[in-house]
Formats: C-alpha cells, structure tokens, sequence
C-alpha cells in the first residue's frame, strides 16, 4: 500500500512539474503578446495562467506534504495540506477575476485598438498547452487538490478558445470593444471555478458531511447490518479531499465480545465498500444511552449501567 501511494505522487509530481515548466513559459508568451498587441483579452489570459501556476506550484507542494507520514503531533499525517493549498489558490482566482473586471470597464469605455491576428495566433498555442496539462491533470489524480488546478486547465482551455473566436470577430468587425468584452466573460469563468473550489475547501475544513453523501443514508446502511439495533451520535467528516472519517454509537444486544467483532467487520465493510469511508470510531452499547453532548452524560440511577466495548 504504501510503495502504491509513493508511486502514485511520484507520478503526479512529475506531471506538476513538467505542467509548471510548460505554464510558466506561456505566461511570459502572453505578456508579451498582450502588450505587443494591445489585447486586454491575452493579459487576462496572462493573470488566469498565473493562477495556474499558482495552483500547479501549491498542488505540488502539497503533494510533498500529503507523503509525509504521520508523527506524534500530526497523526493524521498532513492530508489537509492539499486542502489548504486549493483554498489559497482559489481565493487567489476570486482576486484576479475582479481585477479583471475593472480593467475591462476601463477599456469598455475607452477602446484601444488590438492586434487580432496575434491575438489568434498566441491563443491558438494556449488552446493546445492547456488541453494537454488538463489531460495529464486529469490521469494523475482527483483529490480536491489535483480537480482545482485541472478546472484551472479546463477553464483556461475554453476562455483561450473564446479568445480565438473573439480575434476573429475582431477581424470580421473591427470593433475592439469585443476585446475588453471577452475578459468579462473570461473572468466570470474564473470566478465561478474560484468560488466552487472555495465552497468545497470550506467544508472540508469546517468538518462538514463530505461532499456528495447524505448522512440519512450512511445510517439506514449501518442500521440495516444483522445485530445492530440502533445507530446515534454519527459524525461523518474528512480529513482530507478524499479521506473520510466516522464516529457513532451502534447499540447490540448484550452478547459476548467475539460475537461482536462480526457485527463490526460487517459494519467496516459496508462503510467502506458503499461509501469509501474507512477511518472508523465505533462504539458498541447494550443498554438505553441518553445522547447529551456526545453520549457522556451518566444514566440516572436505577435505569442500569452505561457498557462500552
């Protein structure tokens, strides 16, 4: 398990760093361009790569932090470092984006000629990089981490196609409101991907439900297990974008500890195979427990003893 887990960041460091080479090298391409050309459009493509680069040079930071194992004051490991990195990334695009805007408005109002077959050209080149560093995003992994920077790739593939389309309007029409008009468009595109990736960090980091599972449902599968009686106090939580925990109460009949184990095994194997949850915190119980602030709260007296196992 674990030279599978070395090999798999080995193999998604490896894209990262060739993604950050070849990413690096385009922005330096648009600026140059943007300027050369006058095209507020290439100069937001600029600053949507640079986020990019910010999200590849974070995720592969992260995936350094993610291998390190657990010690005696992390014993989750650094699962969340990932989780971090998609948030600092996405709160970056969410600033970009309205940097965005405000230039476009100023251009809006004051037109400045563009260049539109080097807009076209340098686009073009942008269409093919980004593609290709989305699809090798897409093979190396899908933690929250990885899918932040591979959205950056899509969205970045798409606004460079759209700015492609726009220098030929530009051609057709000559009028050079459509450029500044394309940055809009490309930064509500950053803005969208930015604050859903925000959204789902958050939530992480908040300790809420994991993305994509209902509760309800988790406790109808643990209840339907032969020998559990009733299920309360469930927690469900991640650690990491794809690390999830649990913690509950499951109440059985007062049967001995090796009867047990099986309604255990039953209830790990359920968990893990119907909701890929596989950090467990169970705890059994034969008698009546009075759930108040965690199940810690004593029966009162002559309603019998609390038993855990």
């Amino acid at each position: 398990m674990h030279a599978h887990v070395h090999g798999g960041n080995e193999r998604t460091s490896k894209v990262l760093r060739i993604s950050l080479f070849v990413t690096l090298a385009y922005i330096v391409l648009l600026v140059v361009a943007g300027i050369r050309a006058h095209s507020l459009a290439l100069l937001s493509e600029a600053g949507h790569n640079l986020s990019d680069f910010l999200a590849l040079l974070l995720s592969l930071t992260a995936v350094y932090l993610q291998a390190r194992p657990p010690s005696a004051t992390k014993t989750y490991g650094y699962h969340r470092a990932g989780v971090l990195a998609a948030l600092v990334n996405s709160l970056s695009l969410v600033g970009v984006a309205f940097l965005i805007f405000y230039e476009a408005v100023r251009r809006i109002r004051s037109p400045e000629q563009v260049h539109a077959g080097m807009m076209i050209a340098v686009a073009a080149a942008g269409v093919v990089m980004n593609g290709v560093i989305a699809l090798l995003l897409y093979r190396a992994g899908r933690d929250v981490n990885i899918r932040s920077a591979f959205l950056h790739e899509i969205g970045d593939t798409l606004s460079t196609a759209a700015v492609i389309a726009g220098g030929w309007a530009i051609l057709a029409t000559g009028q050079y409101w459509i450029d500044p008009a394309l940055s809009i468009g490309i930064g509500v595109l950053i803005l969208w991907s930015g604050l859903g990736i925000v959204r789902e960090t958050l939530n992480i980091l908040l300790e809420g439900t994991p993305r994509g599972l209902k509760i309800e449902d988790v406790e109808c599968a643990i209840r339907k297990v032969e020998g559990v009686n009733d299920v309360h106090d469930l927690h469900i939580w991640s650690i990491g974008s794809e690390t999830r925990a649990l913690s509950c109460h499951i109440a059985i009949a007062d049967i001995p500890p090796s009867a047990s184990e099986r309604i255990l095994k039953d209830v790990k194997d359920c968990l893990h195979e119907d909701f890929r949850i596989d950090h467990t915190t169970i705890q059994f119980e034969h008698a009546e427990c009075e759930v108040a602030h965690g199940c810690v709260m004593p029966l009162s007296e002559g309603e019998g003893e609390h038993h855990h196992h």
